[in-house]
């Protein structure tokens, strides 16, 4: 398995596209919130706050920004990262298989669930593609997110 197919997840997602892997919103975070605090905004925004109702959130959007900086993933879902107790990850390792797309009963599996208030349904996109198409014309082509 070359290095971009290592990137496939269990689930049919691609960690190469995912913006916590990449650490792209994690960067920027951290950045704004030392930007905020070398500019010592958390004043700015209480004095704004008489004249712009949304500076009173302050607090909470600099909490916002804390998560978001904490959502950087390091390891991909083969090397175990994202969710420790994975269902998916440990349903496929069980069953000596590379991902969903392999197992028959991927379109109506319930493990796969908990994907869908983020991506909807684009991991099974991603997974009837891998099936139909394999993993190398997967990794060179345009997935779904």
């Amino acid at each position: 398995m070359d290095e971009r197919t290592k990137l496939i997840a269990y689930c049919g997602l691609y960690c190469g596209d995912c913006p916590n892997h990449k650490g792209e919103i994690a960067d920027l975070a951290r950045d704004l919130r030392k930007k905020l605090r070398e500019a010592k905004f958390d004043r700015t925004a209480q004095g704004l706050s008489k004249y712009f109702k949304e500076f009173q959130y302050y607090e909470q959007c600099y909490q916002v920004l804390g998560g978001m900086v904490r959502l950087r993933c390091k390891r991909t879902c083969r090397s175990g990262g994202g969710p420790p107790a994975c269902k998916v990850r440990s349903c496929c390792t069980k069953q000596g298989i590379d991902g969903c797309w392999e197992c028959r009963d991927f379109e109506t599996c319930q493990k796969l669930d908990f994907l869908r208030p983020i991506h909807a349904d684009a991991h099974v996109k991603n997974l009837e593609k891998l099936q139909k198409q394999g993993t190398a014309a997967f990794v060179a082509g345009m997935r779904h997110w």
